[in-house]
């Protein structure tokens, strides 16, 4: 290798391989991911798509917002054509090279048959030589290589014998090593244009891509949101601990991305002057007085107001404030899960005693509630009636006119067709139709929870300070399968939607199953208030009532917790209620629980520890690598296609404090499994926390399911066991074998 000569390959078959290598790695993915494709729409799934007014101008709308996509589709396919032609004639002319190397027969390059004589062979080839030589006019010097080569395999002896045993007058070849480019890149006349363009590539070109990418990068957060945008929003989480709705709402138009300063895509127009104005006077209580900065800027209170006039569902000139107004609410729901993820961080700040305040829960809830706001188009407090096509304010009086009236989407899910028509008699049957195709499609969430302790001796023991693994299972189904399903179950909502029309599912049940539903009710599930004492049991014993208080806490909540212990003592007497029986089950699952661990064997226990430790790489391997699509939305009023997405949080209601960090889930096609931890309490007691889920994109569609934690002591820390304890004999023993070497020396073996 020292004496290897490496020279440009131009002439040979290693520059086209290299250039056909290049081309496969670039054109075969470049195919596969870019090559304009129809969606090709399931006509079952066509046929359940809502074919409303307000539907079929969204169509329209996201189709006239890529004018340029069929020419952007043509550009592309015409480049991969191209680049897989070029592929095709590169490959047909390094097949033809090599065709021509490995078929090499004398008598075809002279035109002879085999066998001939030696003077036809003489005669042949002065013929072509007088054509085929470089010096004539009609000179080929690759085809007279040929023909010489040809001619001294039939008449010298040893290129006859080269020829028949390696199949080439030369005899074997010899490794040969080429750089696969041109020649002309280092020839002396190309120098300084091949210096240019190396200099423009990577001393210009590439410096400033990067600059660009880095200088965007920094700009930005992991959800694309504008950092200005992200610091705003710490800074007004922090300012109101308790944040309501309104101010929620007027923190999120003050966003960044609608300023033209920071966001190019924004347009100013001289029409703003009058129109924002005229808007404004429609709009009560917008809070366009305010002083705070940024909240008091132009572009603040215009995209205020447009937000305003989108949840009121107003009408504004098209070619203006109605295109700003999509511009804006499509810009929404990222906006709103970063803030959400500001609140949660000021609240694990707090309870780390980095900063002072402590955001309550209900403030990243009016936050959660501000994306099923914007998608709907609806205030929150409005019913969720009006998330159905067709439906006005005006037509809430037959929902309502009723012995039992209809409150939520459920409800009227839950009715016989024959009552249902009755109902929505002011629509025609087209208009019926696509109510029912909408309103089949919305989910009906089942939601299990379950609590343990992993990597624990006793995982359904909570100790304090314990880390606390809730599961949640979510299982999600059309509400068409409950249509005329009486006998369907009212799921918990949240307390905050408790008076109004909130979303019903499978733990509470209707009017007439009331009472066999208080007997049939988990114990560790919130007891309704009428339930009748049980009687022929014994007193529950004396239970701690403690408040709620998450660990760790603010530094605030220090004296008031120091006192609970005497309060818990003198309240917790003579007290019976639902938490006694969830105390008595408790400690009998305990129990029982004990004496199966008693009764089976150690290896059982191995194989029981395995397999949990099995399962649980398995859990953490589905909970990666999360998808973001689950099922479309039916929202008219929003600017583009959404899908559903949940969040699931444990909170206390108590202390009006969040436990865990928001879980997005973004996935839920069918089932969904997902894992909340906390640090349980550090004083023992029965507690109360709230498992919660949420939707980002339906209205009244909250779930609360209560989750009760019986709190024991922490075991000790042992300070004497048997295997510590060293007798004085084996003391002695250890002593002497001290000074003894494990090894062998030369004396010993010659004792023996």
């Amino acid at each position: 290798m020292g004496g290897q000569k490496f020279e440009y390959d131009e002439s040979g078959a290693t520059y086209f391989y290299f250039v056909l290598s290049f081309l496969a790695l670039i054109l075969v993915p470049a195919t596969f991911y870019y090559w304009p494709r129809k969606r090709k729409e399931d006509p079952a799934k066509q046929a359940e798509q809502c074919q409303c007014p307000q539907c079929k101008q969204k169509q329209i709308i996201i189709e006239q917002s890529q004018p340029y996509k069929k020419v952007k589709n043509f550009f592309i396919m015409l480049a991969i054509i191209s680049g897989w032609v070029l592929f095709a004639v590169l490959a047909m002319k390094v097949s033809q090279f090599d065709y021509e190397m490995s078929n090499f027969d004398p008598y075809e390059i002279l035109g002879l048959p085999p066998g001939a004589t030696q003077a036809e062979i003489k005669k042949s080839y002065r013929k072509q030589s007088l054509i085929l030589h470089p010096d004539k006019e009609t000179g080929d010097e690759k085809a007279f290589m040929r023909l010489t080569k040809a001619y001294q395999a039939l008449t010298d002896d040893e290129a006859r014998r080269n020829w028949e045993k390696y199949g080439n007058p030369d005899g074997p070849g010899a490794m040969s090593f080429g750089i696969a480019l041109p020649s002309w890149i280092v020839e002396k006349e190309n120098s300084v244009w091949v210096l240019g363009l190396y200099a423009l590539v990577f001393m210009v070109a590439l410096p400033t891509a990067v600059g660009t990418w880095w200088y965007r990068s920094i700009r930005y957060s992991g959800e694309q949101v504008l950092l200005d945008t992200t610091q705003m929003y710490f800074y007004f989480c922090h300012k109101t601990p308790s944040m309501p709705l309104k101010r929620a709402l007027m923190i999120l138009a003050a966003s960044c991305e609608f300023d033209k300063r920071h966001n190019s895509e924004i347009i100013e127009r001289i029409t703003d002057n009058e129109e924002v104005p005229m808007l404004l006077r429609e709009l009560p209580n917008l809070g366009e007085k305010n002083k705070e900065q940024p909240l008091c800027r132009p572009y603040s209170i215009k995209a205020r107001a447009l937000l305003h006039a989108h949840l009121l569902r107003m009408r504004l000139p098209q070619d203006t404030l109605e295109v700003d107004r999509r511009y804006i609410v499509s810009r929404c729901p990222d906006l709103i899960v970063e803030m959400v993820n500001c609140v949660n961080q000021l609240i694990a700040l707090a309870y780390a005693r980095r900063i002072p305040r402590l955001p309550t829960i209900g403030t990243i809830e009016n936050v959660m509630k501000l994306s099923p706001m914007i998608v709907q188009g609806l205030w929150e407090k409005k019913s969720p009636l009006l998330q159905l096509p067709y439906i006005t304010d005006d037509h809430l009086k037959y929902f309502v006119n009723r012995k039992k009236p209809i409150k939520s989407l459920l409800q009227l899910a839950q009715l016989t067709g024959e009552e249902r028509r009755h109902i929505l008699r002011f629509l025609n049957d087209k208009q019926y139709e696509d109510v029912m195709k909408v309103l089949g499609n919305m989910p009906y969430i089942h939601f299990q929870v379950n609590t343990e302790v992993i990597d624990d001796e006793n995982s359904t023991v909570v100790t304090a300070g314990a880390i606390v693994t809730v599961t949640v299972f979510l299982r999600r189904t059309n509400m068409k399968e409950l249509f005329g399903d009486t006998s369907a179950k009212e799921k918990n909502t949240t307390k905050d939607d408790e008076e109004g029309c909130g979303e019903t599912g499978e733990n509470d049940k209707n009017d007439k199953n009331d009472k066999k539903d208080s007997q049939k009710r988990p114990v560790w599930m919130k007891q309704k208030k009428h339930a009748p004492a049980k009687k022929g049991k014994k007193p529950a014993p004396k239970q701690v009532k403690v408040v709620p208080a998450p660990v760790p806490a603010p530094a605030s909540a220090d004296k008031p917790k120091d006192r609970e212990p005497k309060k818990k003592d003198e309240e917790g007497q003579g007290e019976e209620s639902d938490e006694g029986s969830s105390d008595e089950s408790g400690s009998y699952s305990e129990e029982s629980g004990d004496e199966s661990r008693d009764k089976s064997s150690p290896d059982a226990e191995d194989d029981d520890q395995w397999e949990k430790f099995q399962k649980r790489i398995q859990k953490r391997e589905r909970l990666e690598g999360r998808s973001k699509s689950s099922h479309p939305v039916h929202c008219p009023y929003f600017p583009l296609e959404k899908q559903e997405y949940w969040w699931c949080y444990i909170c206390d209601r108590k202390s009006n404090t969040l436990l865990t960090a928001p879980a997005h889930v973004t996935a839920l096609v069918d089932t969904h499994e997902l894992q909340l931890r906390f640090t349980a309490p550090r004083w023992p007691g029965l507690y109360t926390f709230a498992c919660c889920l949420r939707s980002d994109s339906y209205i009244k569609m909250e779930q609360e399911q209560d989750m009760k934690l019986d709190v024991k002591a922490a075991a000790a820390v042992p300070a004497e066991h048997p295997q510590w304890d060293i007798s004085d004999s084996d003391s002695e023993n250890n002593d002497e074998g001290a000074n003894e070497s494990e090894f062998t020396t030369d004396d010993e073996v010659e004792e023996e």
